[in-house]
Order: C-alpha cells, then structure tokens, then sequence
C-alpha cells in the first residue's frame, strides 16, 4: 500500500487525502494538483523523485496517472489490491494502475461507451508491463463463467506469444516491443470480457537479418534453442548453441542473466494450447521460424563469372523440408531474378551482393508475414461469434521514443508515430479543453503550449512530406511495371526521382530532402546547418527537431528499407509452399497483380491514420510512463533523463491545464438524470428545462459559487472533492431507494401472499374443525364404552379371568407392575416390598421371592474370595457367639485379621521348631500358669494341624486339633479362652489364655481343628483340668475394673465391666 508508514488506507477519502498532505514533505503529494507551485518544474521533479525514493512509483495529475519504473518487484500487484480498487471512487485510494483500469471499466458499465487507455514513454519506461498489469486487473475483478474463463485465459496467453515473436532485447530495454500493438477487449452488457481484438503496427522485419552491438534478435529464436525438446530441434535440423546462427550472433550477446529463455519457451507452449493453435499449426510456426535461422547460415560463393552460387547444400535442404518447396527451384530462386521483357522470361544471375540481399528479404518477408498470420490467428481465437453490441476497452502499448547511436529508418516510424500519439494528447486533453471551455462560454485563462503539428506536417504532408518524398507516386501513367529492372529501378526512388535520369541513391533522396523541406524549422542537414551544428551532423544525416528533443537520422538504408523489395521469382517459390502458414501469408493472386505495392512507409502511415481515427473515437485514459535512469538501477533517479522526459510527454502543460480549470464536466442532462434524487424537488421527474433542475439540484447540495460553473450545455465542477461529496450522498440515496423499493416490493408480494394464505387457511380451518368434532365425537363413544367396561369389571374383580373382567384385571396388573417397576429393593438387606391388591398377592409373592434370589445372586457373584473368606469365618463366629456372649454385636462389623503378627515377628528358632508348618495365626496372649495363676505373656500360634503355645524362643505346649477336647469361654465380656486337652503325660492340662481378639481367635482356632461344635460358652463358672485327676473352677462375675485374680477360696477370678450396648 502507498503512502505514510504503508498504513492501511481509510475508507474515507478527506482522511487519504489529509494523510497525503501531512506527509508530504517526506514522500511527497499523490497528485500533482496538490502541488503548492504547480507551475515549477522543480517542485514537479522534487515530488516525483521523494516518491520514487519511497518506492511510491505512481503519482497522479488529475486523472492522468505518471508512472516511473522501479526496476524491481514491488508487492502492489496482488489479488487482494485487486480487489481493494474494485468499485471504488477514483481519488479515494493512493494512486495506481488499477485505479486507472477501474475508472475506465466503471465508466463504460456505467455510461455504455467505449474507452482506451494510452500508455505512452520511453523505450524501456515499462509501458508493456503497464498493459500486462491491466490485463490481469480485468482477468480478475471482471464477472466470468466457465467459457468467459477461456477467453480471459486467452487473452492473458496471447501476450506471451507476441512478446515472443515480437520483442527483442534491446541496449535500452531487455524486452523492448519491436511492432505496436493495440488491443481491444469486448464487453458484454454484463461487465464481462467476452472478446478481443490485436492491431499490430511495423513489426521491426529487419532485427531478423541485423542486430546493433548489445542487442538480440527476437526471443523466438532463443527461446526456440534453448526450450526446445531434443527430438524437436532434431527435427527443425537445429542445435542447441545460438552461436551457430548468423542471424543470432551480431549483438554478441546471445544469453542475458535477466531473461530466462527456458522458462519462457514453456509460457509460449502452453499458451499455444490454450489460444487453440493445433499440432499442425505449432510444426509449420516452428519449422519458419527454423527455416530464417537456416537462411542466415546459407553463404553465397562467386564463381569464374562473378555470378553467386551456394557450394554448402546442407542449409537449404532443410528450408526446403521445412518450407515444403522443391530444392532446385528454391536454390536458383536465390542466385537468380527473373525478368519480363515483354512476353518473355529471362532469369538473370545474381552477384554475391544482390544474392545475400535477396536470402535476407526472404527471411525477413517470411517472418513478417509469419507475424501478421500469428496476430491474425490470435484474433480468430479472441473473436466473439454474438452479433449483440459490446462496449471495448482498448489498450495502446506502442514503441516509445527512440534516440540511438545511430538512428535509421526504423526510428524514423517509431518516432514518427510518437509524435502523431504527442498530437493526439495535445487535441484530446489540452487543445480539446480550452476549446471546450470557450463552446461552453466559461471563462479560461489561456496557457500557452507547443503543438507538435508542425513535426507532423513535416513527416507526412502530402507531396512536401518525409514520406512523400520517400514514396512512388506513380511509376506510369498506367501504373503498371513494364519491366523487372524499371521496377527495380524506380523501387529504389522516390516519386520525383523516377522523373528524372539516374538511378536514386541514399545521397539523391537527402539531396531531395534539402531541396523540398530545406527552409523547415524542425529539419537540419550538414549543409544547412550553422558552423557550430554542422561538426555533429555527417555528409549522409539530416536531423529532425521533435517535440521529445533533437534526432539525427543516417540516410544510408532508407530508400532499401522503404521498398522491401522481394523479387517475384521468391515470391513464386513461396506461394507454392507446402507450409499451411506460408500459403496464406502468400497468396498466388500477389502474383498476377501487377500494380506496385505500398511501401512499408504508406503502409505504416495509413495505419497510423486509421489507429488515430479508432482512439479519437473513444473516451480516453493516460497513463504517461517515465525511465528513472538509462542503466536499470533500482532505485536511481536520473535528474536530467525525467526532465527531458517531463518535457516531451507534456506533463507540465497537463497540470497546468488541470490547476486552471474544472476536474469534472457532464452535460445537464446526464448530471440531472445521475443525480436527481439528491433533491426532492427534482425528484422522481423534473418537468422543466435541465438547466433549471441542474441549478435547484446544486442548491439543494450546497455548492459554493466558487466550486462550479454552468456553462451552456454543461455543469463544470472544479473540485473532486465537491462531486466525490456528491457521488458518495448518490450512493447513500441510491441504497436509500433501493431498500425503500425493495421494502415496497416485498410488502406487496408478501401481502398477495398472506392472502393466499389466509384463504387456504380458513378452508382448512373449516376442515380441519369438522375432522376434529368428528374424532372427538368418536373418542367420547369410546371413552363412554371404555369406561362401562372397566366398571363392570371392577364389580367382576374377584371372578375368575372371563370377558367380563379381563380387561380390568389385565390395567390392574399392568398398573402394579409398572409401580412395582419403581419400588423394587436395591439390595438383600431391604426387606420392603410394595402392597399388592389382592388379586395380585400369589403373583406378587412369586415376583418377590425371584427378585430375593437375584439380589442374592448378584451380591454373591460379586463377593471376592478375600471377603468370602470373612463372610465364612462371621457365619462361624455367628454359629458360636450370638446371644450367648457379650460384645458380639460390636464385633460383627469389625473384619477378622489374617493373622495378628507377621512371621518377621516370631523368633527363628521356634521357627525351626515347627519344621516348616504353615503357620496360619499369630496373636499374643496372657497366659495363666496352673500353679498360682500367675500371667504370663505368651504367643498362640495357630498351624493347619496344631496350637502351640509360645515363650520367646521356646514352644511351651503344643496341642494337636485332633486330641482337642474343647474349648470353653464365658459369657461376658472378658477375653478369657479355656482350650481342654485329654489327659495322658504328654499334656499337663487344660491352657487357660486370656485375648483381646476373643472371637476372632476362637473362630479360627475352631476352624481350623474343624470343632464348632465343641466350642462351650459358660455362664457363671467353668470347670477346668490342672493336672492329672485335679479340676479347677474358673469364677466369672462383673465389676468396676476389670481383673484376673486367685481368689481367697483358691478358685480363679475373672472380673469384667459390663459391655457397651
């Protein structure tokens, strides 16, 4: 984006123009009109060279937009830029092409007229590019469908292809245009490129035979040897080295780092297939194209009688392949001119000179008709088949100004043609202006400029011009050659040089000049010049005064150049080519017309005349392209080089104009009809005269005397700023009216609509009532029977399943199951069970029972084996304690331990003492001694077959499960456990322990020696055996503290607290 910083632009304009302003001193003003001194040239070229340094390389002077090459890549040519000048206002973004491009698109859409954009400069100014940009601009904004598509793609292709064939690296410009070319492309009503149309203009025929040093022939030919597939040049009898080619080699500088021939080639190839160019089409191209570089290599020998002949067959073999004439014919073509004398044909041998300028006016007639054919074909391919009307836009990229080292015949037409375009400008924006202002009785200040048509009238007045002095006018009275050699002869001559005896030289044709247009101011030779500009003019130049600055033209070639000559014998072998291009680039009625053909000059005037007649009849657009520096440096700025520039393409005189007079001017009429809306009084009709509406209209706007003026026909508005106001309030009313029409129309259509629908709703409303009485007076019949039913079956309840009560004891059934659904119990503990009536209470006796069993079964299916084991040791200690012992209920939620010691904690050696039993409980126990009951801490450890009682290191008793005899405990909640032993020598006697796991321990222990139902819970007292035939009593009794004691009659005490419940 341009401007300050690369700031995004606003959408309002006051703000890009207020941002252009206070920038201005770093990067300058984006229109010249802005300039505070508008009238300098130095404050012109300060602001042109601020901007280029800030890569802002586009700068406007009203609508005309001034371009200067930045030789390099800038990134202001994306779709995105694309689309942010789409539809907008001209001076509402920074300047650039594509607002150029927008304008005129909008304004032909718009006003349906046709327009062009003239893009003129220097060679090397970057006008191709220029045209290339706009291109694509309309490839890509414009409306498409799949077969506009096509066309674009054509369009676009068709730019490669001619820069191929017809641009060429030259000293100023890597890819100089060497033919004009004007394009237009066709609109359809919608805004879409439908079409297209190619003019070409003096393609540079001699560039094919001869190159000035630093320059190259056309990219074809490169592009050909470097691209081309190995089978191809195989075919076309070519090798790859360009050096091999005379016609290649006279710049000596057959490859440049800048362009990428290989690359190229591959663009030209596939636009060949998009422009419908067939297979057939594409050999006979090439082999031409093949057949000039052959020409080139063919070298010419002189024999004993000084006629050329060709020793070396190899070349013309293969122009004869490839150009499809017969070998012999062809080869005496070139080493002899066939002349008619009478009635008889004579062939006269060629000298080597006149042989070498016969082989390159083949080629180069070859290749220029080949050019002609190639635009042509382009233009069948754009060509739109439907007869409707289609509005264009034409695009000019034209030859700019050339001043060479040594300037010929071919700069003579370029710069002739840049002066005819100068004129154009001149009549279309300055002269055109003033003029205007003065039909229009609006006062002007008149401003002086120089009109160029003085150079014109020089170039091309009517028998006094350049061109008339170069051209034959009449070579007899009947206009017919009566001989070879007297055409030959007067071919070489002007018009009044035929008249008068001798043969025409460049020296003649320079004389004639002195002679005719000596006395012009524009026009100096060598012999009319002073003695200061005489040392810089040589014997065989004249120099023209141009409105671009002073160019000396060398006379050596002109007269040879203007005639073209091709002898007819050539021309017969070239009608009768096999090659499908050839036969239409020579047709065999040029052989039976006798009448001298226009010289390339007339021709180039006339077309000339024709392009200027075409332009003038469009609305115009200028985009004036300047060359910062003649090396292609980035970022230089050639001071004296744009000055010049400045100059000739008339910028000065184009702000001038604009600082003086009105930015925009539209006939009443069309202003009102555009903007009547603004007003209500000349809205929607105005009755009166235009004028008068025109006049309430600005009124109504608020325009300030100073920023119009109204002429006879038309409104003239100074400002941009005043119509850019008055365009953006059109917008806002047109999008006004719009939705106020909308909102009308839509308010109509929706209204016919309701009334459709209001009506088709009350007929189904009617309908619809009917269908619903009916159902309902049906579902009360119904319900009536239903509910008649249901009673007599509730009477019927208690009866066995008949028709009278089925229905109702099936809804009771259905109703009590559905409850049931809902109340089922979550789990084995849950003893509810929801009330069944009493014709349900088997049924719902069975649904319970099932229900316990899956609850059970579920809860079984997810006890683990760890927690069945408990499960199995709580049945036991069930089996045992429950009711019959204190503290019970306390232990039932309390899981039983594995064991309540480890084997870590058991001593080794009573470890060795079990010889490896598996030991399956450890706990401590209190253990009271027989003798005294004395406590003393012991271990009880549990094996799968044994108890055994432990000290320490020691095992103290060891009583086998299967002599258990029983085991006894008490009733309260004292920890006391009574293990009887059977009476032989190895026990002592009954073990009395006391525990604190008292359930837990007995549980295991009587599961492991598998003795339940031994296990005895005393109340009161025990009775237990102290030694062989001796019994002891064990007293139990409840108190504060509790204790184990001897009491005083020698029984042994236990005193527990009561047990919390």
């Amino acid at each position: 984006m341009e401007e300050v910083g690369k700031e995004e632009v606003e959408d309002n304009t006051d703000a890009n123009m207020e941002g252009a302003l206070i920038a201005r001193d770093r990067v300058g003003v984006q229109d010249f009109v802005l300039l505070d001194s508008h009238t300098s040239e130095a404050a012109f070229l300060s602001n042109l060279r601020k901007r280029y340094q800030e890569n802002l390389i586009y700068t406007y002077i009203g609508t005309l937009l001034v371009s200067v090459n930045p030789y390099k890549e800038l990134d202001i040519y994306t779709v995105t830029q694309m689309q942010l000048y789409r539809g907008v206002n001209f001076f509402e973004l920074p300047p650039h092409l594509y607002a150029i491009a927008d304008n005129a698109y909008r304004v032909m859409c718009n006003e349906y007229n046709n327009h062009f954009i003239l893009i003129s400069g220097e060679s090397g100014a970057g006008k191709t590019e220029a045209s290339k940009k706009i291109l694509q601009y309309y490839a890509v904004t414009c409306p498409t469908t799949e077969q506009l598509q096509i066309v674009r793609d054509r369009l676009l292709l068709s730019n490669p292809v001619l820069e191929a064939f017809g641009n060429a690296k030259t000293l100023r410009n890597d890819n100089s245009s060497r033919f004009g070319k004007y394009m237009d492309i066709q609109f359809d009503f919608k805004g879409a490129p439908v079409g297209g149309h190619i003019l070409s203009y003096l393609i540079e025929k001699s560039r094919v035979v001869h190159q000035n040093h630093g320059e190259r022939n056309f990219h074809i030919f490169y592009q050909l040897l470097e691209g081309g597939d190995k089978d191809l040049l195989c075919w076309l009898g070519l090798e790859r080295n360009p050096q091999k080619y005379a016609y290649l080699i006279q710049g000596r500088c057959a490859k440049v780092f800048s362009i990428n021939d290989k690359n190229d080639w591959k663009i030209v190839r596939k636009a060949f297939s998009i422009i419908d160019f067939t297979e057939k089409d594409i050999e006979h191209l090439f082999g031409i194209v093949a057949s000039v570089l052959h020409l080139g290599n063919i070298q010419f020998e002189e024999d004993s009688n000084g006629h050329a002949i060709i020793r070396d067959g190899t070349q013309i073999k293969w122009i004869s392949k490839l150009l499809g004439v017969h070998l012999s014919i062809l080869q005496e073509a070139l080493t002899n001119r066939k002349i008619e004398a009478r009635s008889e044909e004579v062939l006269s041998p060629l000298n080597v000179d006149l042989a070498f300028y016969a082989r390159d006016a083949v080629a180069k007639a070859i290749y220029g008709r080949t050019f002609t054919w190639l635009v042509n074909k382009i233009n069948g391919s754009l060509a739109n088949k439907d007869s409707t009307q289609k509005t264009v836009i034409g695009l000019l990229d034209i030859y700019g100004f050339e001043v060479l080292d040594t300037n010929s015949f071919e700069q003579f037409c370029i710069n002739y043609c840049n002066e005819k375009l100068q004129q154009l400008l001149i009549e279309m924006t300055l002269k055109a202006e003033q003029e205007e202002y003065e039909l229009e009785g609006i006062e002007w200040e008149p401003i002086p400029y120089f009109n160029n048509k003085i150079i014109c009238d020089l170039v091309e007045q009517k028998h006094k011009g350049i061109i008339s002095i170069l051209v034959v006018l009449n070579i007899s009275e009947e206009g017919v050659v009566c001989s070879e050699q007297s055409l030959t002869r007067c071919l070489l001559l002007q018009d009044e040089e035929c008249l008068r005896p001798g043969e025409a030289t460049d020296l003649s044709f320079l004389e004639k000049l002195e002679e005719k247009v000596g006395d012009h101011a524009h026009f100096v030779t060598r012999k009319l010049a002073d003695q200061k500009t005489r040392k810089s003019i040589d014997w065989v130049d004249f120099r023209l005064l141009h409105y671009a600055g002073e160019v000396t033209y060398c006379a050596v070639g002109f007269l040879e150049k203007n005639n073209d000559l091709l002898y007819r014998n050539l021309k017969e072998v070239l009608c009768n080519s096999k090659n499908g291009i050839l036969r239409d680039c020579f047709l065999l009625s040029e052989l039976d017309n006798r009448r001298r053909p226009e010289t390339v000059a007339t021709q180039f005037k006339n077309s000339l005349t024709s392009l200027i007649e075409i332009l003038m009849s469009k609305e115009p657009s200028y985009v004036r392209c300047i060359k910062p520096n003649d090396n292609k440096e980035p970022g230089k700025f050639d001071d004296f080089l744009i000055r010049h520039q400045v100059k000739y393409l008339g910028l000065m005189e184009h702000l001038r104009v604009r600082r003086a007079g009105f930015a925009y001017r539209r006939k009443y009429e069309l202003f009102l009809q555009r903007y009547k809306s603004l007003c209500p009084a000349t809205w929607p009709h105005w009755h009166g005269p235009a004028v008068e509406g025109v006049e309430r209209l600005i009124k109504h706007l608020g325009y300030k005397p100073e920023e119009y003026k109204l002429g006879r026909t038309k409104i003239f508005i100074r400002f941009p700023k005043t119509l850019f106001a008055t365009e953006d309030a059109f917008e806002i009313r047109k999008h006004l009216l719009i939705s106020r029409l909308q909102a009308k129309y839509k308010g109509c259509l929706g209204k016919r609509e309701y009334m459709k629908k209001r009506e088709a709703a009350i007929k189904l409303e009617a309908c619809w009532r009917g269908v619903l009485a009916r159902k309902e007076a049906k579902r009360r019949t119904w319900g009536a029977q239903i509910i008649r039913k249901f009673i007599n079956g509730f009477i019927n309840r208690k009866k066995p399943l008949c028709p009278e009560n089925i229905e109702f004891v099936r809804l009771v059934q259905y109703k009590y199951l559905m409850k049931l659904r809902d109340h089922i119990p979550k789990n084995v503990l849950d003893k509810s069970w929801l009330q069944p009536p009493s014709i349900l209470e088997e049924a719902s006796e069975m649904l319970q029972k099932i229900c316990i069993r899956n609850l059970v079964r579920k809860y079984c299916r997810g006890v683990t084996a760890e927690r069945k084991v408990q499960l199995e040791q709580k049945v036991v200690a069930s089996a045992v304690f429950r009711g019959k012992k204190e503290g019970y209920v306390q232990s039932i939620n309390q899981p039983f331990a594995d064991t309540r010691l480890k084997e870590n904690d058991i001593n080794p050696k009573v470890l060795q003492l079990l010889h490896g039993e598996k030991i399956k409980y450890v706990t401590p126990v209190i253990k009271y001694d027989r003798n005294g009951f004395k406590a003393r801490d012991r271990l009880l450890v549990l094996t799968q077959s044994s108890a055994y009682v432990v000290e320490m290191a020691k095992i103290k008793q060891k009583i086998d499960y299967a002599t258990l005899k029983g085991i006894s405990t008490s009733n309260l909640s004292d920890g006391i456990v009574v293990i009887h032993v059977p009476e032989d020598n190895k026990q002592k006697g009954d073990v009395i322990l006391q525990c604190e796991h008292v359930f837990e321990t007995v549980t295991k222990l009587c599961m492991l020696a598998n003795k339940q139902n031994l296990v005895k819970v005393a109340q009161g007292s025990l009775q237990f055996r102290i030694g062989s035939g001796k019994e002891g009593t064990m007293v139990f009794s409840v108190g504060q503290e509790s204790q184990v004691f001897k009491a005083k009659t020698g029984q042994l005490t236990v005193v527990s607290t009561q047990a919390k419940s």
